[in-house]
């Protein structure tokens, strides 16, 4: 069940960043191959990461974040899909112009400004998504919009940048990655912050995904698409989520977002009443307990402890009873120290971090408490929260309480959030600030010239909602029109109603819903093109096949390759004259295949027609049929 929030009442706004990897037949920088995925490899690479000065001589505090971690990162590595240059060993290639020219469609669709010339910059990233320590990306249109919902939806910018590497595993100080799918060519699509429901932010992903989907050069499949989603509340902060997977998805995630802000302003001010009003008012100590816990027969504490770690008690003053401060659904403020210390002092042993009012439960359990609390100084106003494991990590852990309470005296701080399952989120980084950014000096700039603008504009498709017009006027259902255009039926149903002169909405239902059941069914439908279904429609429109018959002629063709005229003649289908398949009918029996008098008509009349047409495999038109059988029934019943 979802919280009921009043989002006008709230102030909630979002925007989006969609990343689509583009369908080339190169990665953006270097010559490997696009789209070849890998799950075995040849080769590692070890790499720690620093971070650099920005152009203006700063750094940025999410890189600063990113080195307090201390990540040992492992690169899994493949011949046939990576070369020096994801590895940072040669400088890039000349940028994959094949790349800029589906970006430039993709900004035309989308009524935007295309740049006059592309200037590669660098994006630091030091999580070891990237082995370089950064993402080369480029602006390439800004100033756009998309029509959505009766008004416009802005869209800043588009950019074309390379993809970042796949996690395989994240625990303590070490992170694996495998660099299939590094340096694969993708836009990123960003709108205004204009999306005011979750439902909205939804149907917006869906719309971006459609516009992609329309220039027929894109990635399709698990990954290919990818959104980070904007989420504040009015008094809040931009907050990021991160790599939501589909649009669906979102819903829940933005709506338990806008919830998690919403009670972290309330924790904010009621850290305000008891006089914590800002960030160098939160006091914390921190002390050794581990012989404390010495005796004590808990898994995490002793797996700690024999390792050589320690446990300290980290008193905060004046926060009794806040660590149980709702958040998201389910979860509490201590929830909000737990992902911190996971992240950033690589804790993940659960349950990393707990405090004096949930302590876990354990013989000798209040004895116990009473020491820690003791020995921490706690007060009747504090609460002390006790972290194990390695005592660097565990000093870092300790800081981080600290800093994520000073960041509640202001309210929402600006974070990366990792989408889970069940539509919640926890932390995965600070908010990255311009500070990441800086020119490469690696890479020239490609120069836009109006001629090449105008060569992609003549050959642009249709954009989804221009589609969508055109076939709710033939009728066309709007599931089936949104099917077409994601999975590429819509290219074909044009070429079939421009060239065969074939009835729009019939030819959508046969394209859009007979032919997906045929795929769901495992017939490679996919394997006929525009070409193809036209040979098919031609036969139907030139009236030497019935309607009826398309999808098992388009079934032949697919499963032996035949010419449309080549399967009909395998199937047997063609259309005969009206006495012959009546002369046919009439070895069906009528009389003697009739169900009980008591049906009804229209029952009566189904039955015979599905004899019927099963004698007549295609070679007489379904409603001629229908109607001879009516009158049969007439006959009969008199």
């Amino acid at each position: 069940m979802i919280e009921p929030l009043d989002y006008e009442a709230v102030g909630f706004m979002s925007g989006l960043e969609v990343h689509q990897q583009l369908l080339t037949t190169h990665k953006l920088f270097c010559r490997c191959p696009g789209g070849l995925y890998t799950e075995v490899h040849d080769g590692e690479v070890l790499r720690h990461m620093r971070p650099t000065l920005s152009e203006l001589g700063e750094y940025d505090g999410t890189a600063l974040m990113e080195f307090k971690t201390k990540k040992e990162i492992i690169y899994l590595l493949n011949h046939l899909n990576v070369c020096t240059y994801e590895m940072d060993d040669t400088p890039p290639f000349l940028v994959n112009q094949e790349a800029i020219d589906v970006a430039i469609e993709l900004c035309l669709m989308m009524h935007m400004d295309v740049i006059d010339e592309v200037h590669i910059a660098r994006k630091q990233y030091l999580d070891g998504s990237i082995p370089t320590g950064f993402q080369r990306t480029a602006i390439v249109g800004m100033n756009g919009w998309l029509p959505f919902q009766g008004r416009r939806l802005t869209v800043t910018h588009v950019s074309v940048e390379e993809d970042s590497c796949r996690e395989v595993s994240d625990r303590g100080h070490r992170i694996v990655w495998r660099t299939d799918r590094l340096g694969m060519p993708l836009t990123e699509t960003v709108t205004g912050p204009e999306l005011r429901t979750p439902q909205e932010v939804r149907d917006a992903i869906l719309l971006c995904g459609l516009t992609a989907r329309s220039t027929r050069r894109v990635r399709t499949g698990i990954g290919a698409s990818r959104q980070d989603v904007n989420v504040s509340v009015r008094g809040g902060s931009r907050v990021e989520i991160k790599g939501v997977p589909k649009a669906g998805l979102a819903v829940k995630l933005v709506h338990t977002e806008a919830v998690r802000q919403y009670n972290l302003l309330k924790l904010r001010d009621e850290l305000h009443r008891r006089g914590l009003t800002a960030p160098g008012s939160i006091r914390v100590d921190a002390c050794d307990v581990s012989d404390i816990w010495a005796g004590i027969d808990l898994g995490f504490i002793r797996r700690a402890l024999d390792a050589g770690g320690k446990v300290y008690a980290v008193r905060v003053a004046g926060v009794a009873g806040l660590a149980q401060h709702p958040t998201q659904p389910d979860t509490t403020f201590l929830d909000e120290l737990a992902g911190r210390i996971r992240v950033i002092a690589c804790l993940d042993d659960a349950p990393t971090v707990f405090s004096g009012a949930l302590f876990p439960q354990f013989q000798g359990r209040n004895l116990v408490l009473d020491r820690v609390r003791k020995r921490a100084g706690v007060g009747a106003n504090d609460d002390v929260f006790v972290v194990f494991g390695p005592e660097e990590d565990v000093r870092t852990a300790a800081d981080e309480i600290r800093l994520r309470f000073a960041d509640a005296t202001v309210g929402v701080p600006k974070e990366t959030r990792q989408a889970l399952v069940g539509g919640y989120t926890t932390f995965e980084r600070i908010l990255p600030g311009p500070d990441r950014m800086y020119p490469d000096t690696d890479s020239p700039p490609t120069r836009v010239t109006e001629a090449r603008v105008a060569a992609i504009k003549a050959g642009l498709k249709p954009a989804p909602w221009a589609r969508f017009e055109r076939y709710g006027a033939w009728g066309v259902p709007e599931e089936t029109s949104r099917y077409l255009i994601r999975r590429g039926g819509a290219d074909i149903l044009d070429a079939v109603v421009a060239k065969t002169g074939a009835d729009g909405l019939t030819a959508a239902i046969l394209i859009g819903q007979r032919a997906k059941a045929l795929a769901r069914a495992g017939i490679p439908i996919e394997r006929l093109g525009p070409a193809e279904w036209v040979e098919v429609f031609d036969l139907y429109t030139g009236g030497r096949i019935p309607r009826e018959a398309v999808p098992a002629v388009a079934t032949r063709m697919a499963k032996d390759g035949l010419r449309a005229a080549e399967a009909a003649e395998a199937e047997g289908i063609a259309l005969v004259g009206r006495e012959t398949w009546q002369r046919d009918l009439e070895g069906l029996g009528m009389h003697g295949y009739l169900p009980a008098k008591t049906d009804s008509r229209d029952r009566r009349l189904r039955f015979l027609a599905g004899r019927a047409m099963a004698q007549l495999r295609g070679r007489a038109p379904a409603k001629e049929v229908a109607a001879y059988l009516a009158g049969t029934l007439e006959e009969i019943a008199q």
